[in-house]
């Protein structure tokens, strides 16, 4: 099994939860990673290779994928993990656009700005991966997480155009969807909703758990898991498919 073994591997959000997972366990099957997000120190203790960049902006996307060409060669497997959160999120009627703004240009702008960039040398060598990280708050929306919400479920449709646009080249797009996960992004949303509803946040991780048949969330390697494979030569038939890793709920 080829697998992704000597594949150059973009992922963005690389420094913490399911991007540091997905970049370690790539590595780990011999693909050549380059991780991104905006603090150096978090990249630097994953122990990959890393650039530091703002990808919620045009400047930032290109530095990410230049950089990664110039020291690792062309991408070959490019991974969209990095992502802003709802947890400062308010029902639509209070909403502010600087913060519908700032979650399309994190959420979705920059997946397109990197896509475009990556997926002409991809074309032309007639092979590649894209993986995207949306949420199953991309097929049902969330309460109090208008930008979120819209940018996940976009984040679908540029997954689908890549499908579309790419795959006669060889190249599969795909998304994966994780319901809760117990990171540091869903944690923030947790302490969020514990103080509106007078609860703990062990009380919000039970009433979250409770949505899945299994009675548990899914972990973050259950989600890097999937990404690895997806990012995989083995998953060649799968193409424009979103993907849920959400134990059977959140339908």
């Amino acid at each position: 099994m080829a697998g992704v073994a000597g594949r150059v591997a973009l992922v963005t959000g690389g420094g913490r939860g399911i991007g540091r997972t997905a970049a370690k366990l790539l590595a780990s099957r011999g693909a050549i990673v380059m991780c991104v997000s905006r603090t150096r120190q978090e990249l630097e203790d994953v122990g990959l290779e890393y650039v530091v960049a703002d990808l919620g902006t045009t400047e930032g996307c290109s530095q990410a994928v230049v950089e990664t060409e110039q020291r690792l060669g062309p991408v070959e497997i490019l991974v969209c993990n990095h992502g802003i959160g709802s947890a400062h999120e308010d029902v639509i009627w209070k909403q502010t656009p600087e913060v519908w703004q700032q979650a399309m240009r994190v959420n979705l702008d920059g997946p397109f700005h990197l896509s475009r960039l990556v997926l002409r040398s991809m074309v032309e060598r007639r092979y590649g991966r894209a993986v995207y990280v949306s949420s199953t708050a991309g097929l049902v929306a969330e309460h109090a997480g208008s930008a979120y919400n819209s940018s996940k479920h976009g984040l679908i449709g540029l997954m689908r155009s890549v499908a579309e646009d790419a795959g006669p080249y060889g190249i599969t797009s795909n998304a994966v969807l994780p319901g809760w996960v117990r990171t540091e992004m869903a944690e923030r949303s947790a302490r969020r909703e514990a103080k509106e509803r007078d609860i703990t946040v062990d009380d919000v991780w039970r009433d979250r758990a409770a949505l899945y048949p299994s009675g548990r969330v899914a972990t973050v390697a259950e989600v890097a898991e999937t990404i690895a494979f997806l990012a995989s030569e083995e998953a060649s038939g799968i193409n424009g498919e979103a993907v849920k890793v959400a134990l059977g709920g959140m339908s």
